[in-house]
């Protein structure tokens, strides 16, 4: 059995079994239930859906495979695996230079150094409940306002100017976001900074000056906008399409107001550049892109976990999962979740990337 399970925890201390049937091998991992083990993975809620998916499938292919992944936010989940309690961490953004993330991870893999691999795009939808008011359209400046409590009713000058033609009632607007450290608020403040004049540094972290309701996970943002009318909050895309809340068009550089959809989101990320050497594929979003049709809020999820210093069964473990996220198969299975897959040059790299772990 291959368990990722998602405790990080001294009882869930890292180790594992494996055996391989020789000639047995498949893009889902090794078929006829020639891998079994147990791994601890955790991090990213806002991955949850993917990973999900893909382990329906891995499973599918393994029978003998159990996988269990749990959506403890980026924060936690990279302080776990620096902890070692973990195998590798999701996370919805890169091991964080300013705060020593990249050095503490690479101690915890002992031999070897620790690799950010992008896995997927995840796009983030800025979600409303306006009863009434469809297509909305939002500034990246009208964001800022809003979320930094300047702009408080929905029928404000502001809005107003980015909607001409819609009725906005005078509803105060009651600004969600997330109460847990995320690296989905990490993009959205980096958005912000780099678009909205956001005057506060962008942070996994909500800023305390910022104010605004919190609630913890994608799953609590979604289910508090969808039962709060004149809320706004961001989430991540699946969790917007499962809840059947209303997404904002969002304008970028240029101007154009773009509506979120994975074509829309995976041009920003097209014209992404990598940071990290050798096998680390840390990327630098530019959130203010001006690409025709480009939506500008994206965030790529990635897996975290050692190049080399993994246990030699933990290693086998970690890569026969990461092969099959990184396969074509995997990353068409999530086109349906409201995510949208690696562009080819990128997707190339990251499977070199998975190749080298050992």
């Amino acid at each position: 059995m291959l368990s990722l399970a998602a405790c990080g925890t001294d009882d869930n201390a890292p180790g594992a079994t494996t055996s391989a049937a020789p000639g047995t091998s498949s893009s889902s991992g090794d078929a006829g239930g020639g891998l079994s083990g147990t791994i601890n993975a955790a991090g990213s809620s806002a991955q949850g859906n993917a990973i999900a998916e893909w382990k329906k499938n891995f499973q599918g292919a393994n029978p003998g495979v159990s996988i269990n992944y749990q959506g403890s936010g980026s924060g936690a989940g990279v302080q776990s695996f620096i902890q070692g309690t973990i195998a590798f961490a999701g996370s919805d953004s890169a091991l964080k230079d300013d705060k020593g993330e990249p050095a503490q991870a690479d101690a915890r893999c002992k031999t070897g150094k620790a690799i950010n691999l992008p896995m997927v795009i995840g796009p983030v939808a800025v979600v409303y409940n306006l009863p009434g008011v469809d297509n909305l359209q939002l500034s990246p400046a009208t964001i800022g306002g809003i979320f930094n409590s300047k702009i408080t009713k929905w029928d404000d000058a502001a809005i107003k100017k980015d909607n001409p033609d819609a009725q906005l009632p005078s509803t105060p607007i009651q600004a969600v976001h997330r109460s847990d450290e995320s690296g989905t608020s990490d993009n959205f403040t980096k958005f912000l900074k780099a678009t909205a004049g956001w005057p506060y540094e962008p942070a996994k972290a909500w800023p305390a000056e910022a104010k605004g309701q919190g609630a913890k996970g994608s799953d609590g943002i979604a289910q508090t906008v969808k039962g709060a009318e004149g809320s706004v909050s961001y989430v991540e895309l699946s969790y917007a399409e499962n809840s059947g809340l209303s997404k904002a068009k969002v304008a970028n550089g240029s101007g154009e107001f773009v509506e979120l959809t994975p074509e829309s989101a995976a041009k920003t990320v097209e014209a992404a550049e990598v940071k990290g050497t050798g096998n680390d594929l840390k990327l630098s979003i530019d959130y203010a892109t001006k690409a025709a049709g480009a939506y500008p809020i994206v965030l790529v999820t990635y897996e975290i976990t050692c190049e080399k210093g993994l246990s030699a069964d933990e290693s086998k473990l970690v890569k026969a999962f990461l092969k099959y996220t990184a396969s074509s198969e995997g990353q068409n299975a999530l086109t349906g979740l409201g995510y949208a897959p690696l562009p080819a040059s990128l997707l190339t790299k990251v499977q070199t990337a998975v190749e080298a772990i050992s």
